[in-house]
This record gives C-alpha cells, sequence and structure tokens, in this order.
C-alpha cells in the first residue's frame, strides 16, 4: 500500500507539479529550510520504493546467487537513481542547487569530468538519437540527464530563467544543442512560452522572433518545434520559419505534434537538413510505458536503420534511459547512440 501511494506521489511530482512550478520561474512550494530537510528525507525512500517496484516489475526471474558485479550493477543503479531524485525533487521545491550562477562563469554544474568524448561510428549497426526537450527552466533537471553520459540531444527553450547558462554548460560538456522554437498550438488555452510563433503573425515578425531566440543560443546547431499544432499545419507559415533556420545552416527536426504537420515536408523541399521525430517517449508518464516506447524505438531502428526519439525531463524518462544504456553496456553496443546532426547528416537523403 505504502509503495503504491509513492509511486503516484512520484508521477504526480514528477510531471504536473514541474510544470507548474519550474515553468513559472521556480517559485518555492515550502521555505528553503524545509525543502532541504524534506527533500534530503524523503529522497532515499522514494528512490528505495521506486527500485523495488521497477525489479518486480521488469525482472522476469529474480536473480538468485548475484555475483559481484551484478551486485555493483545494482548498487551504482541506485546510487544513480538517488542522485536523480535529489535534483529532481530540490528543483520541486525551488530549492535550486545551482541558483547562484551568473554568466560568463566557467562552471555552473558540480562536476570535473572531462566532456563527452565522440566515438568513432561503427559502419552497420542502427542508430538511436535522442532529444530531451523542455530545458531552460531547471538546472537540477538538467543536471540530472547530463550525468547519463551518453550522447543526446538538449533542446533548449527560449526566454527561460537558464535558457543561457544551460546553453553555455551543456555545449561545454560535448553535448548537442538545440533551439526549442514554441509554435502556436490548436488550443487558445495552452500558452507555448515566450518566444513562439503565432500564425497570425507577419513574416518580417516571425523572422524577428527566430533570429532573437538563436541570438540567446548561438551553440544550437539544430531546431525543434515546441507545441505548435496549429502553426506547423499552415505551410506559408512554416516556410518563412523554415527559411530562416536554413539561411543559419541549422537542421529541422519536426517533432509531429500533430498529425497535420507540414514542416518536416516543406523542409524537405527547400533541400535542408531534416527529418522527423519518431518516437516520443513519454506522452504517459509511467515508466512502464516509457519502457514499451523506448522498445518501438529500437524496433523502429532495427528496421530503418535510425530513430528519433523525444523525451522530457521527468523521473521516469531518467530511470528508463538509464537502464536503456546498461542494458546496452551489458549485452553489447548492437546499438549506436548518436547526436541528431550525426543522424541525419549519415542519412540526409534517407526518409526516416
Amino acid at each position: 500500500m505504502l509503495a503504491c501511494i509513492f509511486s503516484i506521489l512520484i508521477i504526480i511530482f514528477d510531471v504536473k507539479l514541474f510544470q507548474i512550478v519550474d515553468l513559472t520561474g521556480g517559485a518555492p512550494l515550502f521555505s528553503m529550510d524545509k525543502a532541504l530537510i524534506f527533500s534530503f528525507l524523503i529522497s532515499p525512500y522514494i528512490v528505495f520504493l521506486l527500485d523495488v517496484y521497477i525489479n518486480s516489475l521488469y525482472v522476469p526471474h529474480k536473480m538468485k546467487g548475484k555475483n559481484q558485479e551484478q551486485k555493483k550493477q545494482q548498487c551504482h543503479r541506485r546510487l544513480f537513481l538517488l542522485k536523480g531524485v535529489t535534483y529532481l525533487s530540490g528543483a520541486l521545491f525551488g530549492l535550486n542547487l545551482f541558483s547562484n550562477a551568473k554568466a560568463g562563469q566557467s562552471r555552473i554544474f558540480p562536476i570535473n569530468t572531462p566532456p563527452l568524448e565522440k566515438l568513432p561510428l561503427s559502419e552497420f549497426a542502427p542508430r538511436i538519437a535522442f532529444i530531451i526537450d523542455d530545458i531552460g527552466s531547471s538546472i537540477s533537471r538538467a543536471q540530472a540527464f547530463l550525468d547519463l553520459k551518453m550522447p543526446m540531444t538538449f533542446s533548449i527553450l527560449p526566454k527561460l530563467q537558464y535558457s543561457v547558462l544551460l546553453a553555455e554548460e551543456i555545449y561545454e560538456q560535448g553535448q548537442e544543442i538545440m533551439l526549442h522554437q514554441p509554435m502556436e498550438p490548436y488550443s487558445h488555452e495552452v500558452d507555448p512560452g515566450p518566444g513562439a510563433l503565432y500564425i497570425s503573425y507577419r513574416d518580417t515578425e516571425i523572422e524577428e522572433i527566430i533570429q532573437e531566440n538563436l541570438s540567446q543560443i548561438p551553440q544550437a546547431t539544430g531546431v525543434n518545434n515546441h507545441m505548435g499544432s496549429r502553426f506547423t499545419s499552415s505551410s506559408s507559415k512554416v516556410v518563412e520559419a523554415l527559411k530562416i533556420i536554413k539561411q543559419k545552416d541549422l537542421f529541422f527536426v519536426d517533432s509531429l505534434t500533430s498529425s497535420h504537420s507540414q514542416a518536416y515536408k516543406m523542409a524537405r523541399r527547400l533541400n535542408m537538413r531534416t527529418a522527423p521525430r519518431n518516437v516520443f517517449l513519454d506522452t504517459s508518464p509511467d515508466i512502464r510505458a516509457v519502457r514499451r516506447q523506448l522498445r518501438h524505438l529500437k524496433q523502429y531502428a532495427l528496421k530503418h536503420g535510425a530513430a528519433i526519439g523525444i523525451g522530457h525531463p521527468y523521473l521516469s524518462t531518467l530511470t528508463a534511459l538509464y537502464d536503456f544504456k546498461q542494458e546496452l553496456n551489458n549485452k553489447g553496443p548492437f546499438f549506436e547512440l548518436v547526436s541528431v546532426s550525426d543522424l541525419i547528416s549519415e542519412r540526409q537523403s534517407t526518409h526516416l
């Protein structure tokens, strides 16, 4: 019963409150001292229950007589989850561990590891590229995913509290940066956020907004859309946006937030480096659903040679990606994890 209660709390904390608290400026729910005490007291229990819950669901046969290597891996997994929950719970209660970071500071993350090394690509392995959307409102959440130490592309929303700082730091860590360009959705009740494009805007306004957003994130090598179900369904408007992106020599990934999106088709007509999203990892925050989507992503990569998966900075996504990485390490690198730009460059003329 207790495990069920904590599982529900994890989902609520990780998705609902992050969306409410982080994206509106990170206003703390509790005072700083209470948040610190609560965060560090409850984190180990959440991690333990989460780990037991996951293993009961996904380990078909409990290992008997575990060898030292298996025990070591399980220990590393629980330590990683503990660190991740601590970062995420700190962000939840407005306790940003790195809130004093300032522009021009050499390091905002408390890590001393070298930047991620890009390994030479093998010739035949299917490629998988992960995009983590909605970066910019919390340093702690970005830190948790950087700690995975696996190739991925971080898509940063413009004009949020930490957009500029995170772009600088993530780039220094050797990971790829994209602009997560907000665009108008069909629902008028949903705000895509600052720096968004609307179909009512003139062409000059669209150009000015994209130029301004990119000036905040000069490290970006590409762009994908945040929301945008309505905007991407308008061929004329999306072409104007794509022309600016092409002029900057950036690639474009269509997040496909709508089946009516014209963005990928128009980008191909403009002879841009482009690709569509193949799988959303965490439309449902339940970790079983995330794992199921990861299986679909692998199947797509096996069939087509490459696949792009988009996820968000949720605890369930973090946990599933950690286990995905461990599976690759244990069973051999049958799949190649690459940045989106590497994947698009290799398969520029191929429909993913």
